[in-house]
């Protein structure tokens, strides 16, 4: 980790991504913070433009600073989509200085938005880990378990109201049973007891069953005798 000096407002610690550079002192919007520096690399030179290293800062066409360097206390500024920081590039200069776009308390990390490019080239094949896509990978799980958890509910709410259908029609299908079920008892019992109207039992009449003495028989006529 590099040493850096007391009377500057910031130092190298530890951040999500691994380095990066923190604050120690207010820092008001508008302010320069630190140079990004290193040497400058010129695109018409074959071994100069085959150098390849993610502390590339091109300022133009021709001429990219090569901040690889230890020195370099810039490149330990990590990218960030809603960032604290911009770059201010001076081309004529040949110079990048990082500026506060916005107040910067003790102990906030310093970034800045690294572009398009390199946020293609080197941040989204692995995920960007600052914080304002923490934040909104953070809100996408909540509202994932969220839906995850309304289906569930819906799932249980319709399997219950299933189950209480089923349960209706099981109950009705009983009922139906019962009721015929004892029709037909009642109607068996109607049979073995016989109607009331006209129906015989055993070969005797209802009304012999029903305990009326029959009719008695007619007597012959006395015999006339003759003198």
């Amino acid at each position: 980790m590099p040493t850096v000096s007391q009377n500057k407002p910031y130092r190298v610690g530890r951040s999500r991504t691994g380095l990066g550079l923190f604050a120690t002192k207010p820092i008001k919007k508008g302010a320069k913070i630190v140079r990004y520096f290193g040497p400058l690399l010129d695109s018409k030179k074959k071994d100069e433009d085959a150098i390849e290293n993610k502390y590339l800062f091109e300022l133009n066409n021709r001429w990219t600073i090569d901040g690889s360097v230890r020195e370099n206390v810039a490149r330990y500024i990590n990218h960030a989509c809603r960032p604290n920081a911009e770059s201010d590039v001076k081309p004529r200069k040949r110079k990048v200085f990082i500026r506060a776009i916005k107040d910067i308390e003790p102990g906030d990390e310093i970034n800045y938005d690294y572009g398009t490019d390199y946020f293609k080239a080197y941040l989204k094949p692995i995920g960007c880990k600052c914080d304002a896509c923490e934040k909104k990978r953070k809100k996408q799980r909540a509202e994932a378990r969220a839906e995850r958890l309304r289906l569930k509910e819906k799932a249980e709410r319709k399997a219950l109201r299933k189950a209480e259908k089923l349960a209706e029609k099981r109950a009705t299908q009983r009922a139906k049973a019962k009721a015929k079920k004892t029709a037909a008892a009642a109607k068996a019992n109607g049979k073995a007891n016989g109607k009331l109207n006209g129906t015989y039992l055993n070969g005797h009449s209802l009304t012999n069953v029903l305990g009326r003495k029959p009719a008695a028989p007619k007597r012959a006529p006395a015999p006339v005798l003759h003198a």
